[in-house]
């Protein structure tokens, strides 16, 4: 879609309505614009939970057709078959996309459109910093609904600069809306559950996937298993991945202790060492590397909401309760943005969020339907607490990143200057690391290199990751040009 129209501008002066009855004007009582930013599987079910109650909100999304990451569409006229793209989740992502289709007229919906700033307006309410087809603008709201989403967390290796390495993020992007590979022979290396299935949708487009890495344990998910079979569905789709993988002849290693990719210019092969501390070398044209994923919560920090720690996933989240409020009594949260949960944990958030929205706006509440919500996301959260453990952060990654090493690409910050601002300048929180040698200072604002610049820190000083604070939310969130094109 090419998007709809925004909400009407605002007036200074109040609209009236007229009665011949009388003679003294009454204000018209206008509905609040609720924006929701991000048009994934949370900000889509927040959007219909909305629209059905009578309300027009407003959907701004980057992306220039809905589904979010997980559910990404091919561009008009490079649609594959569903089955192709999702896997499993057809049936769930063709669900989704034909929401979306029908939300349209309902909603005003603005597609390519990034929010990349976040300003409190008095007395209530926010102005938000957009740019899209429209170019820049300006848009006031009442109500705030972030539904982020994540994204891939990174870790420095060796070679991890050269053209060629990707997330595993990017190589999904690659097939899905480009339906195209990272390489002909791909090696794959992770720390969590997207590895598995990032292989499988490899191996099944034709790629050679010549080695998938797991820089986690066997023996962790043999020990979450029970935990995991309180939905024996899902772990039965991450057993098939594994199994069917290994039937297509792809390697598979669990416990690798280090990696490293070689090349002259471009990607040409793999190192690592296994759990015995052997060594192995494999050639490839590519690699897909993530270990786990982070959220995307820089426009929560904008919005002026409270963040606390999570010290499973080593991150520090927007402060959101069971029914998706945030600190800010405006602002609402919703998916991965607030806390890593999947694709179902981030539909059923955002239904929930809906009802907790139409409540603070006095509109009639379905307090069946909240309690389903919440017995549901319950049940979730104990499945995604197993899955963490299956998946533990991998600490070994960090204490091998050597001081030549580059952490932040955007500045050329090594992972040595990090150590020695911590050992020699006193640096022992992020933001004063960030002004003493400029890690975070590029163009990503620290969302790829903050997280390991905080775990190398922290190693350094020998305090927890949590100590070291996060950095600071900063205008703009995601790089834009200084003048529109023309």
């Amino acid at each position: 879609m090419d998007g709809g129209c925004g909400p009407a501008p605002r007036s200074s002066s109040p609209a009236w309505r007229w009665s011949r009855e009388v003679s003294v004007p009454e204000p018209v009582l206008t509905e609040p614009v609720v924006a929701i930013v991000g048009a994934g599987p949370a900000g889509l079910r927040v959007a219909q939970g909305l629209a059905e109650a009578g309300l027009r909100p407003l959907l701004l999304d980057e992306g220039h057709r809905a589904g979010g990451q997980i559910y990404r569409r091919p561009p008009p006229g490079a649609e594959r078959p569903a089955a192709a793209l999702y896997g499993f989740e057809a049936g769930r992502a063709q669900t989704l996309h034909a929401l979306a289709d029908a939300l349209a007229p309902r909603i005003e919906y603005r597609p390519g459109t990034m929010v990349w700033g976040i300003a409190a307006r008095e007395p209530t309410g926010f102005d938000l910093d957009c740019l899209g087809p429209r170019g820049h603008e300006r848009i006031a709201v009442d109500r705030l609904v972030l539904a982020t989403g994540a994204m891939d967390r990174t870790l420095p290796f060796p070679g991890w600069t050269l053209p060629g390495v990707f997330t595993l993020g990017a190589a999904q992007i690659a097939l899905k809306a480009q339906g195209m590979a990272i390489g002909r022979r791909v090696a794959l290396v992770g720390a969590g559950p997207l590895l598995p299935l990032v292989a499988h949708q490899y191996a099944k487009a034709g790629a050679t996937v010549v080695a998938v890495l797991d820089a986690t344990p066997l023996g962790a998910k043999v020990k979450a298993a029970p935990r995991l079979a309180a939905l024996p569905a899902t772990l039965a789709k991450g057993v098939w991945y594994t199994v069917a993988g290994a039937m297509r002849g792809v390697p598979v290693r669990s416990g690798v202790r280090s990696v490293a990719v070689e090349g002259d210019g471009h990607v040409e092969a793999l190192s690592w060492e296994d759990s015995r501390g052997r060594r192995h070398r494999v050639a490839c044209d590519a690699v897909g590397a993530s270990f786990g994923l982070r959220s995307e919560a820089q426009a929560a920090d904008l919005a002026g909401c409270r963040f606390v720690f999570e010290p499973v996933t080593r991150q520090w989240q927007p402060e959101r309760s069971p029914e998706g409020r945030s600190s800010h009594p405006h602002v609402y949260l919703a998916g991965d943005g607030s806390g890593i949960g999947g694709a179902d944990v981030a539909e059923l958030q955002g239904e929930r969020t809906a009802l907790a929205v139409l409540a603070d706006l006095g509109r009639p509440r379905d307090a069946a339907r909240e309690a389903r919500l919440d017995r549901h996301l319950a049940r979730q959260a104990g499945f995604r607490a197993a899955l963490e453990a299956a998946y533990p952060y991998p600490h070994h990654l960090v204490d091998r990143i050597g001081d030549d090493e580059i952490v932040c690409r955007c500045e050329g910050i090594t992972a040595g200057a990090l150590r020695r601002a911590a050992t020699g300048r006193d640096a022992r929180e992020m933001n004063r690391l960030k002004a003493l040698t400029r890690a975070g200072m590029g163009r990503c604002q620290g969302r790829v290199c903050g997280h390991a610049a905080a775990e190398i820190l922290a190693r350094t000083l020998s305090v927890p990751v949590e100590a070291v604070g996060r950095l600071r939310g900063q205008a703009p969130i995601k790089p834009i040009p200084l003048r529109e094109p023309v």
